[in-house]
């Protein structure tokens, strides 16, 4: 009897492990949740994967870490103000958050550093990692680089692509059946939305835009829609070139602000666009350069930027908070079988203009009533980093 009884618990344990498993097989978007479970009895295995360093990945990977611990997938844990990179958090969600669903694999964190040579040897290192079975169950790339080199069709393992300025125009939007592990979010006229909004207002007839002049700094900037926006609407683009994607931090500040102070002389507004040599270091001379001058400025980035200086954008005013939890629903969906390349994917961004009133002042620009009851947030002041 006390054999049999034991058998009884053994195959009750067991059913109990097989319903809290899911086995990943790509179901279609409609036919999935989100809810916590194992695979197969084990942990999911997780991997991230960064060009270099950058302000948003870090945030991208801390907003979707609190959202799986909303759901249950991590246990919930204050994560400390003072990680200041995407790998401290890596490795601080590594040690100190307990869950039975997910591992974040101590060898599972790469980045490239912005070195081109590196990136090269490290894109195979990591392709063929994935090729392995069992290995990785679910990998983040973070960033255009991340994106180029591990949404591949050399591999199967289920792919997030996070914080890709225009990943279409980056070739990360792909139709082929070959691609289906892999997930992009895409919001396709954000940037002509921008610019088209700048033009509108501002009526420039010279648009500055600094950029780094490669396949990924381009994708960046949005330069085709920019240049497209260019012909359509009459006016003409100013470019500059600088350097995002490199290893020396402050060779690419400079390169953007000796741009900034090239563009000011010669345009009549500047689109201020995502790269490594924009932060808060400086984006406070950026923005002197730019109202000494009395250039009108349109972040590409966003609401935050405009607090710091720059005149205006439209962005999501709830910042990081949103996506991460779309982020960490789409990883619960892909981990319990979802597909990752037929969940939702496409965003509209919300149109929620930001002005700096303060800058408007320093510049001469007259903002209408019209201008200011269309927007939806206003600073008063410029603010420090």
């Amino acid at each position: 009897m006390a054999q049999q009884g034991k058998q009884q618990l053994r195959l009750w344990l067991t059913g109990i492990v097989l319903l809290m498993s899911c086995f990943y097989s790509p179901l279609r978007a409609a036919e999935v949740d989100s809810q916590p479970c194992l695979n197969q009895g084990e942990k999911w295995r997780l991997a991230y994967y960064q060009g270099g360093d950058y302000r948003d990945y870090y945030q991208y990977l801390r907003v979707t870490a609190e959202g799986l611990m909303e759901q249950g997938w991590l246990s919930p844990k204050t994560i400390p103000s003072q990680l200041l990179s995407a790998r401290e958090l890596w490795d601080w969600l590594r040690v100190n958050v307990e869950s039975d669903y997910i591992e974040f694999l101590s060898d599972g964190f790469y980045s490239a550093d912005w070195d081109r040579e590196y990136r090269a040897e490290l894109r195979e290192q990591v392709v063929g990692r994935l090729q392995k079975a069992g290995e990785i169950n679910l990998i983040l790339a973070m960033g255009t680089w991340a994106g180029i080199d591990i949404a591949v069709d050399k591999h199967s393992v289920p792919t997030m692509v996070i914080s890709v300025n225009d990943p279409r125009s980056a070739g990360l939007v792909q139709d082929d059946e070959s691609y289906r592990h892999i997930y992009v979010p895409e919001d396709p006229q954000r940037y002509e939305r921008q610019v088209t909004l700048f033009h509108d207002l501002i009526r420039f007839e010279t648009l500055g835009v600094a950029f780094e002049d490669s396949f990924e700094g381009r994708s960046y900037a949005s330069i085709e829609t920019i240049e497209r926006l260019a012909e359509e609407r009459n006016f003409q683009v100013i470019s500059c070139h600088t350097q995002s994607d490199i290893a020396d931090q402050i060779q690419a500040e400079q390169s953007v602000i000796d741009c900034f102070n090239e563009l000011a002389e010669q345009v009549d507004a500047i689109y201020v666009t995502v790269q490594g040599g924009i932060n808060n270091h400086t984006t406070p001379v950026l923005v002197d350069i730019a109202n000494q001058h009395s250039i009108p400025t349109f972040s590409q980035y966003g609401h935050d930027e405009v607090k710091l200086g720059y005149l205006m954008s439209l962005s999501q005013v709830e910042g990081f908070r949103d996506e991460g939890r779309l982020l960490s629903h789409t990883a619960g969906k892909i981990l319990n079988g979802g597909e990752p390349a037929s969940l939702m994917n496409v965003s509209a961004e919300a149109d929620r203009i930001t002005l700096n009133l303060k800058t408007a002042e320093q510049i001469g620009l007259y903002l209408d009533a019209e201008m200011l009851a269309a927007a939806d947030q206003l600073y008063w002041q410029i603010e420090q980093p």
